[in-house]
Order: structure tokens, then C-alpha cells, then sequence
């Protein structure tokens, strides 16, 4: 009895010690606030697309500024040490995205719910091609094949077809000739991120 009395009082010195040092680790790091905001950002961009108020391609985009946020937390994490400035910022910057998000969610117009195919309004196929796009450019940063420059010059001609298709929805009817300038847009600009994939750019700016 006397030696499993002394082996739990050892483990359980063992433990609170482990704890003792655990919170002066972390209790610089701890950021649960800033990571709640992050949660509920993603799932009201979910929550957009389900709804159909937010485009695949404006999904991404979000997601990829949510990434950046996330990805800068670990770094001044990795100090061990978040100050208050660092902490505000990140409230900061999520407070922005989440702004943007309220926006899209507010702005946009459901011309077809969700899963109508054949509306007046519905552009699914063309939304599909649209994201796979947006993957492809994603693909190209990760790999090296599309730098900095050229993201920000696809990421604008994305604006500027998503500009569009939100004009010819705004109606409630995409004509045929507006769906064909649509698929025209997209070809150029899947054309542009193909040939950029196909040739070895790696290690440019």
C-alpha cells in the first residue's frame, strides 16, 4: 500500500510540476478569442455558399486571407510570446475579413436557390469551371509556377468576371449570349493560368 501511495505521489508531483511550467509556456500563446473569431468566419463562409450568396471563387479567396491570418498567428506564436499589439492586429485583420464576408453575404443576389438546375439564373457549370480556375492558381503559388505578380493579375481578372457575372444575374435571367461572354472569360483566363503552369517559372520573384 505504502509503495503505491508513494508512486502516486510521485506522478502526482511529476504532473503538477509539468503543469507548473506548462501554463508559463503557453500562457503567452494563448489566443482561444482570436481562434473562436476564426471558427465562426469559416462557417459563415460556408454558410454564404450553401446560401448561394457567396461564389466558389470568392470562397477561396476568403479562405486564402483566413490561411494568411492563420499562418501569421504561428509565427508570432512560435516565440512563445503573442504581445498585446501582435494580439490586436490579428483581432484587427479578422475584424476586416469578417466585415468583407457580412458584405458579400449582404450584397449579392440569389437569382436560383441552391441545386435548381435549369433556372433563368443559374450559372452551376460555369461556377464549377470558375473554382476549378481558382484550385489551378492556388496549385500554380504553391508550386512556384505563378508568382506574386501574376496571382494579383489572375486574382483581378477573377474580380472582374465575378463583376460581371453578378451584373447579368442582377436581374434574375443570365441570357444565353451573357452565358457565352461568361465562358469567353473564363477560357481566357483558364488559357493564361494553363500556359503560366506549363512553363517552368519556378524561383522568379
Amino acid at each position: 500500500m505504502k509503495s503505491k501511495l508513494l508512486t502516486a505521489s510521485l506522478l502526482a508531483s511529476a504532473l503538477l510540476a509539468g503543469l507548473g511550467m506548462a501554463p508559463a509556456m503557453a500562457q503567452g500563446t494563448n489566443t482561444p478569442g482570436i481562434d473562436n473569431t476564426q471558427q465562426a468566419i469559416s462557417a459563415r463562409i460556408q454558410q454564404g455558399m450553401q446560401a448561394g450568396r457567396i461564389t466558389p471563387s470568392e470562397a477561396q479567396a476568403l479562405y486564402a486571407r483566413d490561411r494568411e491570418i492563420s499562418m501569421r498567428e504561428l509565427r508570432i506564436k512560435s516565440d512563445g510570446n503573442a504581445t498585446p499589439q501582435e494580439r490586436q492586429q490579428l483581432r484587427t485583420d479578422l475584424s476586416a475579413l469578417s466585415g468583407d464576408v457580412e458584405r458579400m453575404i449582404a450584397n449579392n443576389v440569389v437569382v436560383a436557390p441552391p441545386g435548381a438546375p435549369g433556372g433563368p439564373g443559374n450559372t452551376r457549370g460555369i461556377d464549377n469551371q470558375e473554382y476549378n480556375i481558382g484550385q489551378r492558381i492556388d496549385e500554380g503559388v504553391r508550386t512556384g509556377h505563378i508568382n506574386q505578380r501574376e496571382e494579383r493579375n489572375l486574382r483581378s481578372r477573377q474580380r472582374t468576371y465575378e463583376r460581371h457575372e453578378a451584373s447579368y444575374k442582377s436581374d434574375g435571367v443570365v441570357t444565353k449570349q451573357e452565358r457565352r461572354q461568361l465562358r469567353a472569360e473564363l477560357s481566357g483566363l483558364r488559357d493564361q493560368v494553363e500556359r503560366m503552369m506549363r512553363n517552368d517559372r519556378r524561383g522568379r520573384g
